[in-house]
């Protein structure tokens, strides 16, 4: 509640307008009163004609007008507030998983993220829009009603003083159990967006296993859970709201005895004075009501508020940089990581402790079993994640020290998925280039990535024009292409994560031909599970559960590690050297 107080808050020439409305609304609704009252008293106790209430009738008119117009003044800046905020919590998530997309798509489901960035944000919405609004109101409203009951009677005024406490006391109950039922709701909703979204991609799998079904029955518990969970916090607003109404009628009903006692059987107490204070009565106790029902939403958006922080105050992993310039006198980079370690997040994946060096110039390779960790030090020597602990050391500097754009113009990422865009194949391999490379450029990058028969056997050549994601080619095909843009952009180091897994013996060994040029030039490390690979490998790095558990050559790890060994074994049968 007080990251959204300051939100809004913030927002002063608003809250100044909402301030003035709500002074100005105080003297309508005192303005009204008058008026009302004087016109009674004068038609029905003073039988005044028309004419003589003309002016009374006139002025009623006016202040009716103009609290409607102050009332809807009040609205629009709520709203105002309310879309200001939440343009600004979706502009901090969005650039949250701008800026680190990688760690935004391995954390979590993508229908719980955007469950919160469209359904939790809207939900904050009622805070501003009503909450804020009203809470201004009625701090400012009712102290000017009761301060001119008062000064009209002073046992009406003490009778309300006793009374409306019970109502702030009531939301506070109220609301606490509000905000845990809405927090629930929220949650129920994340799970329900996020499981829904997740069988909508995997339709086609769950179909072809058997699993729709099930999967069916699943979103079938999640929806139920999700209503149910929007009932109890319905439940909870019904239950406020009669309360509110059972105070109010009781403090209304005993002013009216007190004032009916005093008129009647006293006659110390004039009509007009006893009339007005009967028609502001209902007025204090409204304005309180309206700000319980405000405070009952607001609780539910302070629910979803929760989530929403709770999203942004996520660990985050970004990546920082200075201004210095990356320069080697034009070998390929010195590369020390030094207690490198990196955590997804709570009870998550893990890397611990990864200590070593990477020469100019080396072939280094990462095995591990899956789920090792291998991905994950491939991201955080790419730049795209920052360590939480240790460094990576680039030629005698932390990598954080260098401009972006320098190491990644050093940089070329090759993935066993290389993502290609809707256009010519011409056009994706300068990609990797720089500053608009020529075409004999293109052209000699691709046939050197072994695309020369593809490119001779389209009509088009490179001019051929490529779908979305690549379709149109093989898979073999595609990862060719990325690695004419790495000929293209001649990068002083190379990663690969295992660009070969899939392809067939003949796309293969034009795969490694490519790389085995590439790594005459470049520092390359590779995500590795061919042994072909690791053999070749000045120097593997084998990860198992996140830790660094051996490192040296292939015979170096048969010799001196156990897990290693029996990696291999299951590749080449019992012979494990």
């Amino acid at each position: 509640m007080k990251h959204l107080s300051k939100i809004a808050f913030g927002q002063k020439n608003l809250i100044a307008l909402l301030v003035v409305s709500s002074v100005l609304i105080g003297m309508m609704i005192l303005g009204q009163a008058y008026f009302f009252v004087a016109i009674i008293e004068r038609i029905y106790l003073q039988e005044e004609p028309f004419e003589g209430v003309f002016l009374l009738l006139a002025g009623l008119l006016l202040v009716i007008i103009g609290r409607a117009l102050l009332t809807h003044i009040n609205g629009w800046a709520g709203v105002k507030i309310a879309s200001e905020a939440k343009r600004d919590l979706r502009d901090s998530l969005l650039a949250k998983y701008s800026r680190n997309p990688i760690q935004a798509s391995l954390q979590g489901q993508s229908g719980q993220k955007v469950s919160v960035l469209m359904d939790a944000v809207d939900e904050v919405d009622p805070y501003f829009s009503s909450y804020i609004p009203q809470i201004i109101q009625s701090a400012i409203v009712p102290v000017m009603i009761l301060v001119v009951v008062f000064t009209q009677h002073l046992y009406s005024g003490l009778i309300i003083v006793v009374t409306a406490p019970f109502i702030p006391f009531f939301m506070a109950i109220i609301g606490m159990k509000t905000k845990d039922k809405s927090e629930e709701q929220m949650d129920k909703l994340a799970a329900f967006s996020g499981q829904f979204l997740d069988t909508l991609q995997g339709l086609t799998t769950l179909k072809l296993f058997g699993q729709s079904s099930h999967q069916k029955q699943k979103i079938r518990k999640s929806s139920i859970n999700f209503r149910e969970a929007t009932m109890e916090v319905l439940k909870i607003a019904f239950v406020s709201s009669f309360m509110m109404e059972l105070i109010s009628m009781l403090s209304i009903g005993l002013i009216a005895l007190e004032i009916a006692i005093q008129l009647v059987v006293y006659e110390n107490i004039s009509f007009f004075t006893a009339f007005f204070i009967l028609i502001l009565a209902p007025e204090f106790f409204s304005g309180l009501k309206d700000l319980a029902s405000a405070f009952h939403t607001g609780r539910g958006s302070a629910g979803a508020a929760e989530k929403v922080q709770g999203e942004l105050d996520e660990q985050e992993v970004s990546v920082r940089w200075g201004e210095q310039d990356l320069q080697n006198g034009g070998r390929p980079p010195y590369i020390e990581l030094e207690n490198l370690s990196f955590s997804y997040g709570q009870d998550s994946f893990a890397l611990h402790h990864i200590s070593t060096i990477i020469p100019s110039y080396g072939q280094i390779a990462i095995v591990g079993r899956s789920g090792s960790g291998k991905t994950t030090l491939l991201h955080l020597l790419a730049g795209l994640m920052n360590p939480q602990e240790g460094t990576i050391i680039v030629n005698g500097q932390p990598l954080s020290d260098y401009k972006e754009q320098d190491w990644f113009n050093q940089l070329s990422y090759i993935s066993q998925q290389p993502y290609l865009f809707s256009g010519s194949i011409a056009e994706n391999i300068a990609i990797g280039g720089k500053d608009n490379p020529s075409r004999m450029n293109i052209d000699k990058a691709a046939r050197k990535a072994g695309l020369a028969n593809l490119i001779d056997s389209l009509e088009s050549g490179l001019d051929t024009p490529v779908g979305e994601a690549g379709r149109g080619l093989s898979g073999g095909e595609q990862q060719r292409v990325a690695i004419a843009r790495a000929f293209l952009k001649q990068p002083a180091v190379i990663l690969f994560d295992e660009p070969t897994t899939g392809l067939d013996l003949r796309t293969e060994k034009i795969m490694q031909q490519s790389m085995k040029e590439l790594a005459q030039t470049s520092t390359v490390i590779t995500v590795a599970h061919r042994l072909h690979t690791i053999r070749q490998a000045d120097q593997i790095l084998f990860l198992d559960q996140g830790e660094l558990a051996g490192q040296g050559t292939h015979g170096d790890l048969i010799e001196s590690t156990t897990e290693y060994r029996q990696m291999v074994s299951v590749q080449q049968g019992s012979d494990a050297k």
